[in-house]
C-alpha cells in the first residue's frame, strides 16, 4: 500500500476499558474523512482491574499511576503494530497518531472548590519512541484552560461527517456516557453536549451479577420492567438540572451511586430496564432542550447503537426521530470515537482549532494537543 494519502491513525480507549481501538483514517482538505481500516487490541484483565481501581481511587502513589501508564502505552502501541501490519504500512506512512489517553478522572467544575482538572494516563512521547510515529496528545487540558469542560471534543468530527442543510441531524454517541450533537441546517455552529450515563452503569450492573461484561442487545433489561420509582429518584441528580455545557464520568455515575439509590429488594431484571430507560430518557430529554419537538434524524454511534433494546426505548421517547446507524453513513458505528482523534491530529498539525465553544463552552476556538517527534 503505498503513502499517496494523508493517513492518520486515532486510538481511543473508553470507560468500558475492554481495549483500545485503532481507526486508520485518510484524511483530506475538501473530503469527509474516509476509515480505511480498524483494529480492536483486547485490555488484558490486569491492566483493566488497575485502571478501574484507579478511576475510583481517592488517593493512589505514583509508582501505580507509572505502572498503569507504562502498561496502557504498551497496549496502545500494540494497537498501532497490528493495524500497520494488517495494512502493510511502514510507521512513515502514517501522518500522526491520535491518542486520546485513558480518562481516569474528569472534573472540570473542579472539585470541592479546587481547580478544574482532567486527566489522562498516557505517555506521548514513549508511544512516539515505541511505534516511530509522530503523536499529539492532551487534547482536552488546552479546551479546559481556555474555560471549557475539555468534553465532548466528538462533535467538531460529527458537524465534519454529517452536516446536512436538508435536515435536523443530532448524532448520539452511546459509549459509556452519552453525549449529542445538534448539527442544525440553519445554523453553523453545532450545540451539544453529555446528557449522561449509557452503557458504564448497564456495563457495571450486569458485571455485579455475573450477566458477563456487558448486556448484548440489551436481552436483559428488555426482561425486566422499569421501576418508576426509581427512576425518578435516579433523575433527580443535580447534573440531569444543569443547563450546557455540562459533561461527566465515572466520578459521578458509578456502581456505588447506583446503589445508594436502591431500597436493595428489587429485582435485578428490573433495575438493568431502569438503567436502561434512565439513558433513554436522559438523551431524550437533553434531544428537546435543544430542538423541541421538531422532526430530526438521529445518528447513533458508539457499542450502544447495537443495543437493540435501548434503540427502541429511544425510538418511543423521540416519535418525531428517525433514527439511524452511523454506519448508514459509510462509518461503523463502533469506530465514530477513535476517528474523532485521527482527525483531531490532522487538526493539530494543520494548526486548525480542534474544540467547538458552542459545545464545550470555551472562551474561544483553540489548537488542541501537543505533538511529540518518534
Amino acid at each position: 500500500m503505498e503513502n499517496t494519502k494523508d493517513l492518520y491513525i486515532g486510538l481511543m480507549s473508553g470507560t468500558s476499558l475492554d481495549g483500545v481501538d485503532a481507526a486508520l483514517v485518510e484524511i483530506t482538505p475538501h473530503a469527509p474523512p474516509r476509515l480505511l481500516a480498524t483494529h480492536a487490541e483486547p485490555m488484558p484483565t490486569a491492566l483493566r482491574e488497575m485502571l478501574l481501581t484507579l478511576c475510583h481511587a481517592d488517593s493512589a502513589h505514583f509508582a501505580e499511576l507509572a505502572a498503569a501508564e507504562e502498561a496502557f502505552c504498551q497496549l496502545q502501541a500494540r494497537a498501532v503494530a497490528a493495524l500497520l501490519m494488517q495494512q502493510e504500512l511502514s510507521a512513515d506512512a502514517i501522518c500522526a497518531v491520535g491518542s486520546h489517553g485513558q480518562t481516569v478522572e474528569h472534573a472540570p467544575n473542579g472539585h470541592q472548590g479546587g481547580p478544574a482538572y482532567t486527566l489522562q494516563l498516557d505517555n506521548p512521547s514513549l508511544l512516539a519512541e515505541l511505534t516511530r510515529c509522530r503523536v499529539v496528545a492532551d487534547f482536552r487540558r488546552r479546551d479546559l484552560a481556555a474555560g471549557g469542560q475539555a468534553a465532548p471534543l466528538a462533535p467538531a468530527f460529527h458537524q465534519a461527517l454529517f452536516h446536512s442543510r436538508e435536515e435536523e441531524r443530532v448524532i448520539l454517541n452511546l459509549g459509556g456516557f452519552a453525549n449529542i450533537t445538534w448539527l442544525s441546517k440553519k445554523r453553523d455552529a453545532p450545540l451539544g453536549f453529555d446528557t449522561g450515563p449509557a452503557n458504564v452503569l448497564l456495563d457495571a450492573w450486569c458485571q455485579r451479577h455475573g450477566r458477563g461484561i456487558f448486556d448484548a442487545n440489551g436481552a436483559w433489561a428488555a426482561s425486566g420492567q422499569v421501576d418508576e420509582t426509581l427512576l425518578e429518584r435516579l433523575l433527580s441528580a443535580p447534573f440531569f438540572h444543569q443547563p450546557p455545557p455540562r459533561s461527566t464520568g465515572r466520578e459521578l455515575f458509578h456502581l456505588p451511586w447506583l446503589e445508594g439509590h436502591l431500597n436493595g429488594n428489587e429485582a435485578p431484571t428490573d433495575v438493568q430496564a431502569t438503567l436502561a430507560e434512565l439513558t433513554a430518557t436522559s438523551v431524550a430529554q437533553g434531544i428537546r432542550q435543544l430542538l423541541g419537538d421538531r422532526p430530526l434524524t438521529l445518528i447513533i454511534g458508539g457499542g450502544g447503537a447495537r443495543n437493540a433494546d435501548l434503540c427502541q426505548r429511544l425510538a418511543h421517547h423521540l416519535p418525531n426521530a428517525s433514527l439511524h446507524s452511523a454506519s448508514d453513513w459509510g462509518f461503523p458505528a463502533d469506530w465514530i470515537e477513535a476517528g474523532a482523534f485521527a482527525w483531531l491530529a490532522y487538526r493539530r498539525l494543520h494548526n486548525l482549532p480542534g474544540n467547538l465553544p458552542s459545545v464545550t463552552g470555551a472562551k474561544g476556538e483553540r489548537v488542541l494537543g501537543g505533538v511529540y517527534a518518534p
